[in-house]
Parts: structure tokens; C-alpha cells; sequence
């Protein structure tokens, strides 16, 4: 068995052969920059951003692996092998990280402490009125995958009054369950932070925008941490100017690195975090992709696959 990483570039490569060692000592690894004699007996790819036409260059694919939980920049090449099933990386590690990088993101809100950061940087001393405290904000979570099922469990049982928007009902330990557009709207209206983990797909590019904002209790926030292409950048920063949104914490952007004149950098009422909310370790990926290369050659069924039908 081959696999050929495209994914942290040739500096990753003596480390991703570390951890496969460890893992998968029979399986053979070779860079995507490194020559091959034989691309026919590649049988397994593992990407981050693959150049257009390469996949389509290895004739004997079973599997691409995504090296993250998004399949968008796989997607993106019109040459891809539409044959070839895709399995999005999601692991134990990348929903712990996830749902750590919300809660805590959710407190840095409740507590107000980009407030106490600005302050801070121009010397003023502001103390609040009545500090807020968890059971005060309600939070609701748009996504209810394996990330965002783990990420309203946690903050349900902080103490966090948890509600979850999803395509279908769900059923999670102390998070109240909306499904299904006509609920978009409920569930918009009790809720003071907005969570964003929805897959990217056609329905859902640019449902972070005026219509949702104004459904939003005034005064609520936002921590976007699903997909760039979720967020219509300038009906927030209208929303954030207006009051409707107070505060917004972001991890991703359409654009990244997010360019250095955008105006979400200097904006007083948004924390810029760099795509880096869930980013599991090197070695628990290869531990992952080790599993997904022996069910696939023991003809087992293998999760988080692509679904051409469903976007995600």
C-alpha cells in the first residue's frame, strides 16, 4: 500500500513518516513533491489544497483523505476524480479542541473581555455595572455534527442554557433541539451568542448575513468557526456598527490568510483568531488516517465520507 501526502509540505514529511511508522509500519509514504516512478500504484492521497489536475493524475485512487474536517478546497478542483469517495478528517481530538476553543470564546463574551483588552491598550480603567455570568447567555449552536453535537454538549453541561439549529431533530444531553428552516427563526430569537459550525455548501454560503443578524435579539454575538464562505463580511460589519451584533469571534475567513487591510483587524468589537480553533495534532491525524487505509482495505464501511447529495 502507498500513500502520498500533500499536506505541510516537505519540512512535514519526516514527521508524518514518524507517526505512520508508529501506526501503520506497512504502509509506504511518499511526498507529493518527491518523484514517482510508478503514480499507478498510489492507492491512498491524504490533501490540504491540492494543485488542479493532480489527483486526477494517480489512476488507481481508492481513497482521498482530507487532512482537516473541511472538504471544500478537495471540491474545488474541476479535474478531481469524481469516482473516488472522500473522507473528511474528523477525530476524538479535533472535537475536544473545537469545543474547548467555543466555550472558551463563549466565557471570553459573557465576561466582556475584548472590552477589558481594548481598555487596556489606551489605559482606561472602565469597571462594569453588572458582570454577567453563564446562566444569563443563551447560546445556540448551528451545526449539530460531530463537531457542533460535542460543542453544545459542553457548553450544555458548563452551564451554558444550550439550544441547537439542525436539518433534523437532535438528541443531546441538556441542549434544546430546532430542526428544519421553519425553526431557524426560534431558534434565532433566543439566542445571545450565535454559534456557527454548519458544513459549506450551496444552502449555506452566506447564511451569516442581515437577514440572520436581524433575527438575533439585539445586542447578541457571534463566534464563527465553521466556514469562511458562512460569513457576508459587510453585513457584519453593519450589524456591528448598528448595535444588533456586539461582539464577534472569528476562525475563518473566504479569504486567508485574512488580508492585512481588512477592517475586521483593527475593529474594536471583533477577536481575529487564525483558522486554528481545531487543529489536531500530526500524530493523532495519522493515527486516524491509519484506520480509515485498513478498513478501506478490509472492505469495512468508513466515516465522515463525503455526500455529493447532502454537500457535506
Amino acid at each position: 500500500m502507498r500513500l502520498v501526502i500533500n499536506s505541510g509540505g516537505p519540512q512535514g514529511l519526516p514527521e508524518w513518516r514518524k507517526y505512520f511508522g508508529e501506526f501503520a509500519p506497512a504502509l509506504e509514504i511518499c511526498g507529493r513533491h518527491e518523484p514517482l516512478a510508478d503514480p499507478g500504484q498510489i492507492g491512498y492521497a491524504l490533501v490540504w489544497e491540492p494543485d488542479p489536475g493532480w489527483l486526477a493524475s494517480l489512476p488507481n485512487l481508492k481513497l482521498i483523505i482530507s487532512s482537516g474536517a473541511g472538504v471544500d478546497h478537495i471540491l474545488a478542483d474541476p479535474q478531481r476524480p469524481v469516482h473516488v469517495p472522500i473522507a473528511r478528517l474528523v477525530t476524538q481530538e479535533t472535537a475536544g479542541e473545537m469545543s474547548e476553543f467555543v466555550l472558551a470564546a463563549a466565557l471570553a463574551i459573557t465576561k466582556d473581555l475584548k472590552r477589558f483588552a481594548n481598555d487596556q491598550a489606551i489605559g482606561r480603567w472602565d469597571t462594569p455595572e453588572v458582570p454577567r455570568m453563564m446562566r444569563d447567555m443563551r447560546v445556540g449552536v448551528m451545526g449539530l455534527g460531530y463537531l457542533g453535537a460535542a460543542t453544545a454538549t459542553l457548553l450544555a453541561r458548563t452551564g451554558f442554557p444550550t439550544a441547537g439549529w439542525s436539518r433534523s431533530p437532535a438528541r443531546l444531553p441538556g441542549v434544546e433541539s430546532y430542526a428544519g428552516p421553519q425553526r431557524l427563526a426560534a431558534f434565532l430569537a433566543r439566542t445571545d451568542i450565535l454559534v456557527c459550525l454548519l458544513p459549506g455548501t450551496d444552502a449555506t454560503r452566506g447564511i451569516l448575513g442581515a437577514e440572520t443578524f436581524a433575527q438575533l435579539p439585539r445586542g447578541a454575538a457571534l463566534i464563527s468557526v465553521g466556514r469562511g464562505s458562512h460569513m457576508v463580511e459587510p453585513d457584519l460589519l453593519a450589524a456591528l456598527g448598528s448595535g444588533q451584533l456586539s461582539q464577534a469571534v472569528l476562525d475563518v475567513f473566504d479569504i486567508e490568510p485574512l488580508p492585512a487591510d481588512s477592517p475586521l483587524w483593527r475593529h474594536p468589537g471583533v477577536m481575529v483568531t487564525p483558522h486554528c480553533a481545531a487543529t489536531p495534532t500530526r500524530r493523532e491525524r495519522a493515527r486516524y488516517v491509519a484506520e480509515l487505509i485498513r478498513r478501506c482495505e478490509a472492505g469495512e464501511a468508513l466515516p465522515n465520507l463525503y455526500d455529493p447529495a447532502k454537500g457535506y
